[in-house]
């Protein structure tokens, strides 16, 4: 792990050094997903941690420290993630560092389906971990992302190890959508936020990676040049296409057909695909402007002008509503047939 950020995480990390002589026993980073936070908080926890750290407060990659780091094997270091996460980076987040929790080591191995939940066992599991000295008579660090994935009982749990924080401990969390935290949770801990890269920023860092296109995958990532970049390298999916195809021409028999498709693809992405979808419908019919489909300039600018206002934004709450039950539909489905069902009904009477 290199001292090199993404160039638009410069400021922010000269921002938190100033923080480092009073450290909070917990920072929460938050901001849009795609744009490198957890792994801006793996290297502060690496820095923190480190023995011989430099005079911009990064780690040394030389001492002992940062070799047990760079190795996933720091004993003052924890990281907790769901299940599904463990073995790649988290969507729209690279970068890797330190050790995983042990539980999460024994239930990775399981027959059954990886959570995407943090669940309680894994906060647990830090019991242990917080109650024995550090190894190195420094502090120790736990790296928890993405926060909203902590269920019920997990939030709980976390909740009273923040209350009553273990002495040399530090927490960083990792959120992408703060509304979907605990207000206690959100209350103990220090609000660190880190912005979107200006567009031309992002943009001149995929074009350096050879991202074909680049404006384009950008705009329908919203601006996070991290999820951009993943998205150029899976590609476009027939699937994606297929949906955003009969949302540009709605009907019900394209709805039916599409939302067979998209039984196997993950339930958020089609929502989150919706949503950028109807947000540029809005935009469009107030501004004229396209923020996430450019090359649909002319299908949107359409669908703007036969949409009333009033309808318009009870759908854009009904999706928003809808976000809340997505990682859990009783049926997938049946889940995707309503939301894409609800859209054509905005259009009924032009078909």
């Amino acid at each position: 792990m290199s001292n090199d950020f993404y160039p638009w995480q410069n400021s922010a990390w000269q921002q938190l050094q100033q923080m480092r002589q009073r450290l909070p026993h917990a920072i929460l980073f938050y901001g849009a997903q795609g744009i490198g936070k957890s792994e801006f908080a793996e290297r502060f926890a690496q820095s923190v941690l480190c023995e011989n750290p430099l005079d911009n407060g990064h780690a040394c990659g030389r001492c002992v420290s940062c070799g047990w780091f760079l190795q996933y094997g720091h004993p003052d270091y924890r990281r907790v993630r769901p299940e599904v996460l463990d073995g790649e980076a988290p969507e729209g987040e690279e970068g890797e560092g330190g050790a995983d929790n042990k539980e999460s080591k024994k239930t990775v191995k399981s027959t059954k389906a990886p959570s995407k939940e943090i669940k309680i066992d894994q906060i647990r599991a830090l019991g242990d971990f917080m109650n024995i000295s550090t190894h190195r008579q420094g502090m120790r660090v736990v790296v928890l992302y993405p926060a909203e994935a902590l269920n019920s009982a997990a939030s709980n749990a976390l909740l009273k190890t923040l209350e009553e924080p273990p002495p040399n401990t530090l927490f960083l969390l990792v959120s992408n959508s703060l509304d979907r935290l605990l207000p206690t949770i959100l209350s103990r801990c220090r609000k660190f936020s880190m912005d979107l890269p200006s567009h031309e920023e992002a943009l001149a860092w995929l074009q350096q990676q050879g991202v074909k296109d680049a404006a384009s995958w950008l705009s329908e990532q919203g601006g996070a040049p991290i999820a951009a970049y993943e998205k150029a390298q899976a590609g476009s999916t027939e699937e994606m296409d297929a949906l955003l195809q009969h949302l540009a021409d709605p009907s019900v028999d394209g709805m039916l057909k599409t939302a067979e498709r998209l039984q196997k693809t993950p339930v958020t992405q089609s929502l989150t695909c919706l949503q950028r979808w109807m947000f540029d419908i809005f935009s469009a019919k107030f501004s004229g402007r396209i923020r996430y489909y450019p090359r649909y300039q002319k299908e949107l600018d359409l669908m703007a002008s036969g949409v009333e206002v009033g309808a318009l934004l009870k759908a854009l709450k009904a999706l928003n509503d809808r976000r809340a039950i997505a990682d859990h539909p009783l049926s997938v489905k049946l889940f995707i047939e309503d939301m894409l069902l609800d859209y054509e009904a905005l259009y009924a009477k032009r078909n």
